[in-house]
Order: structure tokens, then C-alpha cells, then sequence
């Protein structure tokens, strides 16, 4: 019979790693690429929450932010966050973007005119938009109601 020494003893097996085995390299996952229509929705997301920000801010006379807004001004600072360039009054921004909406096709974003161009708002969800009245108030949120349905004068939807 024979018996083993340290120095003879058989070779353990080799530990197993704890670690499990490496998954097999994956190819990055493509980017999809975003429709035109699906870029605009998350710029004019952006440009709400933008204008949910200003909220509270004073009305100022051809003030375009960030602290202070008269309506074409809010609108203006708004998209500008989202990286979209608007015209600085409202006449212009009614006419320099090319995507006319209707009051019933209102989605969260779209400026509405009202007076004949000489007020503008931003849509933002709901029968809601928010703007920047006049002076002595502050930018706020108001649901659309019967006035500002008569004195509608079309809507845009900026972004494309």
C-alpha cells in the first residue's frame, strides 16, 4: 500500500471562477431614428416645460426673458430652449411658421394667436395655455375659455 507525501499529492483540480463566463460581445444596439413628427413632440415638450417654468415672471413690454415677458417674447424664450429659432413679434411668428393648426388640432407646444395676431400663447394640454397678459400682471396658466375661442385667430406648431 502506498501513501502520498504533500510533496506527491495529486493535483487538485482547478478552482472554478465564481464569476460567470463572459456573454459573447453584442453589437451596440442601433439608435432609431426619430421621425419628424416625433422630434417636434419632444421639442415642444421641452418648450412647455419651459413655459411652466416662467410662470409667476412679470410682464414687461418687448421683454424676451429670462426674467421678465411680454407674449411674443415668452413664446420666443420658450422654443429658443427647445432649439427652435422664432421671429421676435407675434405678426411674424404667425406668418414665418410654415405648420398652420386648427383650434381643434391643438397639441401641447402650438402658439395660439388671438386679436388678430396681437396676442400669442402656448398651448400646453388640456383646454390650457400659458402666456404673458398684459402689464401690472404676471405670466400664468388660464383655460381657454368662450373669449379666447372667439378671439382665436389660428394657431402654429413650431419645430418642423
Amino acid at each position: 500500500m502506498w501513501s502520498y507525501t504533500g510533496a506527491e499529492a495529486p493535483a487538485k483540480p482547478a478552482e472554478q471562477s465564481k464569476k460567470p463566463a463572459a456573454a459573447p460581445a453584442k453589437k451596440p444596439a442601433a439608435k432609431k431614428k426619430l421621425s419628424r413628427a416625433a422630434k417636434q413632440r419632444a421639442k415642444a415638450a421641452k418648450a412647455v416645460r419651459s413655459a411652466y417654468a416662467q410662470i409667476g415672471d412679470p410682464y414687461r413690454y418687448g421683454a424676451s426673458g429670462p426674467n421678465a415677458f411680454d407674449c411674443s417674447g415668452l413664446a420666443q424664450y420658450v422654443w429658443r430652449k427647445a432649439g427652435v429659432k422664432l421671429p421676435r413679434t407675434t405678426y411674424a411668428q404667425h406668418r414665418g411658421v410654415k405648420k398652420k393648426v386648427s383650434w381643434k388640432n391643438l397639441q401641447p407646444g402650438d402658439l395660439m394667436f388671438f386679436r388678430g395676431d396681437g396676442h400669442v400663447g402656448i398651448y400646453v394640454g388640456k383646454g390650457y395655455y400659458i402666456h404673458s397678459p398684459s402689464s401690472g400682471k404676471k405670466v400664468r396658466k388660464e383655460k381657454l375659455g368662450g373669449y379666447r375661442k372667439r378671439s382665436f385667430n389660428g394657431a402654429v406648431r413650431p419645430g418642423y
